[in-house]
């Protein structure tokens, strides 16, 4: 017995060594795992938005004292901002088609800021919604055709920017007459002039920001200012974007035609383009011809020489 103890002495030490740096190997996980390194670099954070004290749409203030209006406007100002890529191309989008739309906006006696009306119905692009609203005032057949829009299988004016942005001046215009104030237009944009009303009547007040309104009209108005402060100033919500990076406006010269087309891809090469470059320019021509019975004079943009 006495033989075989240094044997077992000796695995027991090997044990004892084992087991401690067993235990010394889990302690350092544990802190390990209680104390990840950060995942992010030390430049990376995420700041919450001041808010202005005060704030105006179309020269009219926006009641900021009211926790609710405050809460409403930062709603759309933190997802505007964090939204980054859907912003950055509203910045690089707004630079080719805001000095198309400024100057009509200008005639019409429409203040500037309902140019961010058109980026928070469209984001600038010609898009459909599930009601049918088309381009970039997302304007609606029948309120198109009231408006003067020329409207059918062949052509719908309501892809054509400039027409389009007129009509919708008219539409605001009539609104600024029927309910007092640019806010209460951009809201009868949005929702209609009938159902406004009918909202008006049952709640008994005139401004926006005393209606309760469903989700999408509550935060219209909001989403506009939001947009409105990020464009106005993207540094300052850290948008840095090179002005070879934004979008220039297209260049073009303008045929006018009064005679059908039978074939517009034919019309495109004659005059050196492509169909797509052709419909690009003009998305208010809908398909491969413009028939023109009635003689009408259309002005049909062409890539430059």
């Amino acid at each position: 017995m006495m033989l075989r103890r240094p044997g077992i002495y000796f695995v027991l030490i090997l044990v004892g060594l084992f087991l401690v740096r067993f235990l010394a190997f889990s302690v350092e996980s544990d802190d390990k795992q209680a104390s990840p390194p950060d995942p992010f670099p030390s430049h990376y954070v995420i700041h919450a938005l001041d808010l202005p004290g005060d704030l105006f749409f179309a020269g009219e203030p926006v009641p900021m004292d009211d926790p609710g209006v405050r809460e409403r406007y930062d709603r759309e100002l933190l997802v505007n901002t964090y939204w980054q890529s859907s912003t950055l191309l509203m910045l690089k989008r707004a630079n080719r088609w805001f000095p198309v739309i400024e100057p009509i906006l200008m005639a019409h006696g429409v203040p500037d800021d309902f140019k961010y009306l058109a980026l928070a119905e469209s984001n600038l692009t010609n898009v459909v919604s599930p009601a049918g609203a088309t381009g970039f005032w997302q304007i609606l057949q029948g309120t198109g055709r009231d408006l003067g829009l020329e409207i059918n299988d062949y052509v719908d004016e309501r892809y054509h920017v400039e027409k389009a942005t007129a009509a919708a001046c008219l539409y605001l215009l009539d609104a600024r007459e029927r309910y007092g104030s640019w806010t209460m237009a951009a809201a009868a944009y949005n929702i209609g002039n009938s159902r406004l009303r009918r909202i008006l009547d049952n709640q008994r007040v005139d401004s926006y920001y005393d209606l309760f309104l469903n989700e999408e009209t509550s935060r219209y108005v909001f989403r506009i200012l939001a947009i409105k402060n990020i464009l106005e100033n993207p540094q300052a919500s850290g948008f840095h974007i090179r002005p070879d990076q934004l979008y220039p406006p297209l260049e073009y010269q303008v045929l006018t035609v009064d005679t059908p087309i039978t074939d517009l891809t034919d019309f495109a090469f004659r005059h050196n383009t492509t169909y797509r470059v052709l419909r690009e320019l003009n998305p208010w021509l809908r398909r491969y011809e413009l028939p023109n019975r009635s003689g009408k004079t259309y002005e049909i943009k062409l890539p430059v020489p």
